[in-house]
């Protein structure tokens, strides 16, 4: 894989983040997606990419221009977003990693005691699946429940960030404190605006076309942090971010992610698969490599993708999201399609013999098949990355 090149991105301005809602008619509401699919980040820095070098934007669209890098809108060249996330940045200039926090993660707040964070835990029954028999019943196909096991019910929160600290704690297969947690009113807060519609024939204002529109207002220092391989990124400047081409700084960071221990995963045999951006997966909730039809005795499904073999065993996944976006070469929307939501986990028990060095190409291709890898343009945009967590 090429260099790796981290780029930390702050508005200059409120950005509109659109999702995949339709607004524009009298007295529609546009909402905000935060954080945004990194296809935003991948998007605001190929426009840069092809700014600088001067390519011909129309004929780039056209796909009369391979970029090196690029290449063209139907087949994507080496550069890949592998990461995005949301950042801040202090004042001695170091970036902070902010993660959305995994589905196996609980956060609650409780007015009479302090917030916790508490983990759920794959439990395996006796016989297998969990019965009516047991005094539990479930339709779950996996041969072990993900289960929240407390003493007292708790509420459970939302709109908590893991800090870098706290993201490092997990990898390691530790439950992360509270103190690292960042609340969403810390990074930013939400302003309503007022948009006018736009007659097409006249391009003037539209009579009674008035809507609203959610703009994100970050904090000071609260921006996203951008990984990108096989290309060559501009270091500073700025972008246009988000609907409407908001500014934002482009600013080159050294910058040193968590890693996780391959070693002592490859040695346990056995590790916690978590979603970093969004899954687009052709099965729905099993990630690419799962080979639904080949299960073992007790229901584990086999998993087996660039080297890396084993069987999930559970799971945890939220409800799906549609991911869709604005195709600017065919001046279209894209198709919509569902994935599966950042912070999605699978449970792996891994084959015997798997290395180190096969755990991390897995991380670093992402849950793409080789033909993918070439053809896919949603991988070069960033989604379905992972990261691999000790499972104890």
């Amino acid at each position: 894989m090429s260099a790796v090149a981290y780029r930390f991105l702050e508005p200059l301005d409120v950005l509109f983040l659109r999702g995949n809602k339709l607004f524009g008619d009298p007295g529609s509401f546009g909402d905000s997606l935060i954080p945004p699919w990194p296809s935003v980040a991948a998007g605001a820095l190929r426009s840069r990419i092809l700014a600088d070098d001067g390519v011909d934007l129309a004929a780039f669209a056209r796909g009369e221009i391979d970029h090196p890098a690029l290449g063209t809108p139907m087949e994507p060249g080496p550069f890949a977003v592998t990461g995005f996330h949301v950042a801040r940045r202090w004042a001695s200039g170091q970036v902070e990693l902010l993660i959305t926090p995994p589905a196996d993660l609980v956060i609650s707040e409780d007015d009479r005691k302090p917030s916790a964070v508490r983990a759920i835990v794959p439990l395996s029954w006796p016989g297998g699946k969990p019965s009516s028999a047991a005094g539990l019943a479930s339709s779950f196909i996996l041969p072990r429940l993900p289960v929240l096991a407390e003493r007292e019910r708790g509420k459970p929160a939302s709109g908590y960030w893991l800090t870098q600290a706290g993201w490092a704690r997990y990898l390691r297969g530790e439950v992360p404190a509270v103190g690292e947690l960042v609340s969403s009113h810390e990074l930013w807060q939400f302003d309503h605006r007022v948009g006018v519609g736009l007659d097409a024939a006249t391009r003037r204002a539209a009579d009674g076309r008035l809507f609203t529109v959610q703009a994100v207002a970050m904090k000071a220092g609260v921006g996203f942090l951008a990984v990108v391989v096989g290309a060559d990124l501009p270091s500073n400047g700025t972008v246009r971010l988000g609907g409407d081409g908001r500014a934002a700084a482009v600013q080159s960071v050294d910058f040193s992610p968590p890693q996780s221990d391959y070693e002592s995963i490859a040695k346990a045999r056995r590790c916690r698969l978590v979603l970093t951006t969004p899954g687009i997966f052709a099965k729905g909730w099993l990630p690419t490599g799962a080979r639904e039809n080949d299960k073992r005795d007790d229901g584990a499904v086999c998993f087996d993708l660039h080297g890396v073999k084993g069987w999930i065993v559970s799971a945890a996944v939220p409800r799906f999201e549609f991911v869709s976006g604005w195709d600017l070469a065919k001046w279209q929307p894209k198709p919509a399609l569902r994935a599966a939501p950042a912070g999605s986990v699978w449970w792996l028990e891994l084959d015997e013999g798997i290395t180190a060095e096969a755990l991390r190409k897995l991380v670093e291709r992402g849950l793409w098949t080789d033909e993918q890898y070439d053809e896919e343009m949603r991988r070069a945009e960033g989604f379905n990355r992972v990261a691999l967590a000790v499972w104890k």
